[in-house]
């Protein structure tokens, strides 16, 4: 058998764990899914843990039957609106600059740009090294094996509170799994639907779930800011039920089976046929009352996505545009809408390079798991920041495990 890799995305709406093979490259292939709705989630974080774990205890199970494997460790996705998001620069003295940049040397230089001031309640979830500069020269991407006296390094790191984590992997462990890792959301993502060319030229990754939506601007190669914005799927659902007073299952399925986000895209005299609360009769709505509704919510989420852009100061410096991800992503007319509020160019990404179940290879609500199993395969298991500890036992020893990883040399 391949080397197995398994992944569980516990987002709001939704849980879905993914196995699968490692096969020769980078590539995958997809041998067992399950996906179930979530419990004891909101907003991206858990409120209920034993409803949480039973999600995911549920979503294990039809993984495992569909792949006839036992599935004991995962990778773990994580969102929530109290992740947060900071770049940091640190820097040392190269120990033995005859010998050129060791990395011993990048290791002490992450460890100091790691050393900013966290809040007591906020850990560690990834420190991603953006570009290095060697005495006054930047923009280089591995430094080892170069001369120099001094190291700087310019740092991605993206925290979360600490109960947040601490629940998470609660459930998780109550179901019965090892956490092997925890990766944000949207940078799991990026692994699966983005290009190298993209991630070059400036890209911004827009993951909408069912409660939040997640974001992470890459440019020159890696990640440069991610955040979490607050509103997703679920609240376009919410929206329906207020306003066509519908229960919420039959606006969830009207949403996804009639559902489009440009109204003007739609024409005049189509009517749906929608269920009402209890006794009262199905009756029929134009389809552009059903689309006024859907646009005005995704533009919203849009608008919010435009602020966080502009925030992050990379307005401007972002050509390849927007990839969109996430359930909210199959609706129709979605991308007229991002590019009009965002004025940029934007295509829905779907997983590469995995083969096996079509299901997940064609569909952007899968490209976090995927992203998951990527991230594994690629980078060995990732760390939720301080929790864990290389095999010796130090924090000092992981980041040089870490660095080993991702600067060959």
């Amino acid at each position: 058998m391949e080397r197995m890799l398994f992944a569980i995305d516990v987002g709001t709406t939704k849980v879905c764990t993914l196995a699968a093979e490692a096969l020769s490259g980078e590539e995958l292939r997809v041998v067992g899914m399950g996906t179930v709705p979530a419990r004891g989630m909101q907003k991206g974080s858990v409120v209920g843990v034993e409803e949480a774990a039973q999600a995911i205890q549920a979503s294990l199970a039809e993984a495992e039957r569909m792949s006839g494997v036992k599935i004991e460790q995962a990778v773990v996705s994580l969102s929530g609106v109290q992740i947060a998001s900071v770049n940091s620069r640190g820097s040392t003295i190269v120990s033995r600059s005859a010998r050129g940049i060791s990395k011993d040397d990048v290791d002490r230089a992450m460890e100091a740009a790691l050393g900013i001031a966290l809040s007591a309640s906020h850990e560690l979830v990834h420190s991603v090294p953006r570009s290095f500069t060697v005495d006054g020269q930047d923009g280089i991407r591995n430094p080892i094996g170069m001369f120099g006296h001094r190291l700087e390094v310019e740092a991605h790191l993206v925290t979360t509170p600490a109960n947040a984590m601490a629940n998470l992997m609660k459930c998780v462990r109550a179901a019965g799994v090892q956490v092997e890792g925890v990766i944000f959301q949207a940078l799991a993502a990026g692994e699966a639907i983005l290009t190298p060319e993209e991630r070059e030229s400036g890209v911004v990754v827009v993951d909408i779930g069912g409660g939040t939506t997640d974001v992470a601007i890459f440019l020159e190669g890696s990640v440069w800011h991610s955040a979490v914005i607050g509103i997703g799927g679920q609240l376009i659902t919410r929206d329906l039920v207020i306003c066509l007073q519908m229960p919420a299952p039959a606006a969830e399925e009207l949403k996804l089976r009639c559902g489009y986000a440009d109204p003007s895209d739609v024409m005049e005299g189509e009517v749906v046929e929608i269920e009402g609360f209890g006794d009262q009769p199905r009756r029929s709505i134009p389809r552009k009352l059903l689309a006024e509704i859907i646009g005005d919510r995704v533009e919203q989420i849009f608008i919010r996505v435009g602020e966080e852009i502009t925030r992050s100061g990379y307005a401007g410096l972002l050509p390849a545009g927007v990839v969109l991800c996430g359930g909210t992503a199959q609706l129709g007319g979605i991308r007229a809408v991002a590019r009009r509020v965002l004025n940029m160019p934007v295509r829905v990404g779907t997983p590469r390079g995995v083969r096996g179940l079509m299901d997940v290879a064609t569909n952007p609500a899968y490209a976090c798991g995927v992203g998951l199993l990527q991230w594994a395969n690629r980078y060995g298991v990732h760390v939720d920041g301080r929790r864990r500890l290389a095999d010796d036992g130090t924090w000092r020893g992981w980041l040089k495990e870490w660095v080993n990883r991702i600067l060959p040399g």
